[in-house]
């Protein structure tokens, strides 16, 4: 048997075409091959394979376009299937539609829309058997209506000669309608379209718009002809959702214990189905328990890319009926901590930690023989042991640091197998680890399903990083760069950078497994979510990352970048100064402006004279880490605060990074180096030289590589799940990282007050593109209220020229303008209208929290903030608000979410 392959694809010089096949036959053997397609003319490119036509065979096929630059791109289609059984055909033909990857039809086709939000819709049409057909026709329509179907028209007394009444019903078979039929000689060329055919009243109501289809050739007894002719041509940019998020630590309801859990989720989708919200949106929810303080609360400090938080427990679930009397003895303390303002984390943890160890010593022998819990032990072992071992040893040593473990620093996967084993006296500690995750899924598995059925999806959130002392660090830390630390550089809300104190990726190893950590993570999270938001989506182009060795954000430099050359000084007539540019600039002049009065002390204890009257630190305050050290161990009052934040401000008073064992060739610009005093004290030649290579560092050389780290991860990542993606694309953004994601289908993140234009103070939510999220504020935000009262001439720009009013803005952020800012974001073009739930609440005068900054979560400049935000009123109330709720509804209703 022949099969050729015709490929509407219309390339550009240099371009070339493969095809991607894997053939599958009744044992099960699979083979794969890439095949690559010769030129055929303006409309087609052409390949051809010979195969046996044994039973059983099954061909599932894509193609891929390389460019001249050697960058490959796979289309967005993994939906062709050939299912050759043994017949007299000697020939197939398949006629395919590349599918644009980026194609926001293919958001359709993802888990969330076809499992819950579309599921609805689906209607069938009763196939007839067709025993003789030359042609199968197929396409896609993701957005028809209860009683709709795919019908074809066309030229051929086959396809009704274009009568609305003679139309063909298209059959739903997997992704695709599909059509088998036999068309004579004659009919050709014939010339088609598709149509959206209503069975309950029984008459076509649409017809694809653009020019006909045209088929072209003939048809034989021993030839089939197969079209994949994509997506039918309908308005499939309609959908729109709307949809809310909050942290599950915030949540509150009069059942949860001091911080939001799984189990309030089934609240907050019933307040969600009551205001026709079709989505909630949370923050992560691995666990963080690296030193069970406070500082744990942060949820983007994972010690598992896998594991839940214990803090998210029901501890009532876990007791059951059995076991109830425990939960009775705490509900004064239940109550306590439920009428705190905020999370109290170390009050909680105690309590459910205790509490579990408990009410596991009092079951584990009912879960030893459990079928389920088994199951869900095997399907996760490879992540569950390690992580179980690990907390063990966290709480053993007292740290989550191995390198400071007396046992098993370096991690030994046979030695951990023998050390989680039934056999130790300490396996209690380790089984109680695998039953708090086992009782943790159950919960959010019910969560996840409750919503479903109430046609809501959940979203989650992939953290960019993990925490430095992390299960994932200790078992694989050549995925990691121990020696650098991930953050992000100086913005309007943390004019220092951000520090997160991440460890960089090691991507070259990663990429060697084929990113099988992260396909890992993401099957973890299909299990829970529907949809996801990548945090900082432009770590997959290049990552802020910071050496170990330094504290402040801004100290750091973009990794991968291209450097500057030595040679590029000279070729700029800059005297290069390998002193003066890569060391902190410290005279007279600086001294003074930075600690004021308190130079002499500064002079004595913390520098020496370099010359000519300059300064450089002392060996033991060179590094900003030194310096934080130091001023740990000393009893801080405002005048050591000062001298510390001070010192701080002179390492970091430098122009140029020289790149590590660059021999003194390659160097990075310090970020706003021309902010610096080091660049100030500068002549004017030097600085108009250093500027114009600065702008050329950071804005022009580096966007084609940045593209190709993009185009190397995020496609290949992507298609490794069937969850909707959003990116968080956020803060200084290299032009490829829009075009990538665009090109692959990933949702961006719009913000009002964070437009994406410099030329624009504001971004409107009507110029929003389609596969995009829109909302008017973050977690790590304020809210609308709380930015309302932050720059009161910024307020009256955007009260005049946002929202359309001419006289002054009031003080505070009134019902009225928080509404009207709800109701821009709803009525958007973009494909979800997402909102904090403080936001939402912001709308009444009787919801409202008091004070708008007690509703703020994170606060990205202060790295001691502890993420304590919970609701002010429980969810029980948020769903019996019936007049508050019927209006939310009738927003959302009329915008057409």
């Amino acid at each position: 048997m022949t099969i050729h392959f015709y490929l509407r694809y219309h390339t550009e010089i240099g371009q070339s075409i493969a095809l991607h096949q894997t053939t599958e036959d009744a044992g099960k053997k699979r083979s794969s091959d890439v095949v690559p397609m010769q030129y055929l003319d303006n409309e087609f490119w052409h390949t051809a394979i010979e195969t046996d036509n044994a039973k059983g065979i099954k061909i599932r096929y894509s193609y891929s376009v390389t460019n001249a630059s050697g960058d490959q791109l796979m289309e967005g289609e993994n939906d062709r299937l050939l299912d050759i059984t043994k017949s007299s055909m000697e020939v197939i033909e398949c006629i395919d539609t590349w599918n644009v990857p980026g194609a926001y039809e293919n958001a359709f086709f993802t888990s969330p829309f076809q499992q819950v939000l579309l599921a609805d819709r689906a209607t069938t049409v009763k196939s007839k058997a067709v025993k003789e057909f030359t042609h199968i026709f197929k396409v896609k329509a993701p957005l028809l209506n209860k009683n709709e179907v795919v019908c074809l028209t066309g030229s051929s007394i086959i396809f009704g000669d274009w009568k609305k009444e003679s139309v063909q019903l298209l059959t739903k078979e997997g992704n695709w309608w599909t059509l088998k039929v036999k068309i004579p000689n004659e009919s050709f060329p014939l010339q088609y379209k598709y149509g959206v055919y209503n069975t309950k009243d029984r008459k076509s109501v649409m017809l694809e718009g653009y020019e006909n289809r045209h088929l072209h050739g003939n048809a034989s007894h021993h030839s089939l002809t197969i079209l994949h002719d994509g997506f039918a041509r309908f308005p499939n940019d309609s959908w729109k959702g709307a949809g809310t998020a909050i942290p599950v630590f915030s949540l509150k309801s009069r059942d949860s214990f001091g911080v939001g859990e799984f189990t309030d989720l089934i609240l907050l989708v019933d307040w969600a189905k009551e205001v026709g919200f079709k989505l909630i949106q949370i923050l992560p929810v691995n666990d963080t328990s690296a030193t069970h303080t406070p500082a744990d609360s942060y949820p983007y400090a994972a010690i598992s890319a896998f594991a839940l938080h214990p803090i998210y427990i029901n501890l009532e679930k876990v007791a059951g009926k059995k076991y109830s009397g425990i939960i009775k003895k705490l509900k004064k303390k239940q109550k306590e901590l439920n009428e705190k303002p905020v999370l109290d984390y170390g009050q909680v943890m105690e309590v459910k930690l205790t509490t579990l160890k408990e009410l596991f010593l009092l079951q584990k022998e009912t879960y030893m023989d459990d079928p389920l819990f088994y199951e869900f032990f095997q399907k996760n072992r490879d992540w569950l042991v390690p992580y179980a071992a690990f907390c063990f040893l966290r709480d053993k040593h007292k740290t989550p640091d191995s390198s400071k473990w007396k046992l098993h620093g370096v991690y030994d996967k046979a030695a951990i197998e023998k050390f989680v084993s039934p056999k130790t006296k300490h396996y209690d500690e380790i089984f109680l680890q695998y039953f708090i995750q086992y009782q943790l899924h159950l919960q959010l598995r019910e969560a996840t399903e409750y919503a479903h059925k109430k046609g809501i999806i959940l979203k989650g959130d992939i953290p960019i990083g993990v925490f430095r002392y992390s299960v994932e660090t200790w078992t694989s830390p050549q995925l990691f760069n121990m020696d650098m630390q991930a953050g992000a550089p100086p913005d309007d809300f943390a004019v220092k950078g951000q520090n997160w104190g991440f460890p960089t990726y090691h991507w070259k190893n990663m990429q060697e497994d084929g990113f099988a950590w992260w396909r890992q993570r993401f099957e973890q999270m299909s299990n829970y979510f529907d949809a996801f938001r990548v945090d900082h989506i432009l770590g997959f182009f290049r990552i802020w990352s910071i050496p170990i060795h330094e504290v402040e954000g801004i100290m750091g430099h973009f990794v991968h970048a291209i450097p500057v050359h030595i040679v590029e000084f000279s070729e700029k007539k800059i005297w290069f100064n390998y002193v003066r540019y890569t060391k902190p600039f410290i005279n007279e002049t600086v001294l003074t402006s930075v600690f004021n009065n308190l130079v002499d002390t500064v002079k004595h204890e913390y520098l020496d004279g370099a010359g000519n009257g300059v300064y450089q630190l002392k060996e033991s305050f060179n590094t900003q880490q030194k310096i934080e050290t130091y001023f740990d161990s000393q009893v801080m009052t405002d005048t050591r605060n000062s001298i510390k934040i001070g010192l701080f401000n002179l390492i970091s008073n430098i122009i140029l990074f020289e790149v590590n064992d660059s021999e003194g060739i390659g160097f990075h610009f310090r970020i706003d180096m021309d902010k610096t005093s080091s660049f100030s004290n500068l002549d004017e030649h030097t600085k108009i030289q250093l500027k114009d290579l600065y702008v050329n560092y950071f804005y022009r050389r580096q966007d084609e590589f940045w593209k190709k780290q993009g185009i190397l991860k995020l496609p290949a990542l992507k298609a490794s799940t069937n969850m909707l993606i959003c990116g968080e694309d956020l803060g200084m953004v290299p032009d490829c990282v829009p075009e990538i994601m665009k090109q692959t289908g990933i949702l961006s993140l719009e913000i009002q007050r964070m437009p994406k234009d410099p030329k624009r103070e504001f971004f409107h939510p009507n110029d929003a593109p389609y596969l995009s999220v829109i909302t008017p504020s973050t977690h790590d935000m304020s809210t609308i209220r709380g930015w309302w009262m932050e720059d009161r001439n910024k307020t009256q720009r955007f009260f005049n020229n946002e929202l359309g009013q001419w006289d002054e803005a009031p003080v505070s952020c009134e019902p009225w303008i928080n509404k009207a800012i709800i109701l821009q974001h709803l009525y958007a073009p973009a494909m979800w209208s997402i909102f904090q739930l403080q936001d939402i609440l912001g709308m009444s005068e009787t919801l409202r929290q008091e004070n708008p900054d007690e509703e703020r979560i994170n606060i990205p400049a202060d790295p001691k903030h502890f993420w304590g935000y919970r609701m002010h009123f429980p969810l029980e109330q948020l769903v019996k608000e019936k007049e508050f709720n019927e209006k939310l509804k009738g927003y959302v209703l009329a915008s057409g979410r």
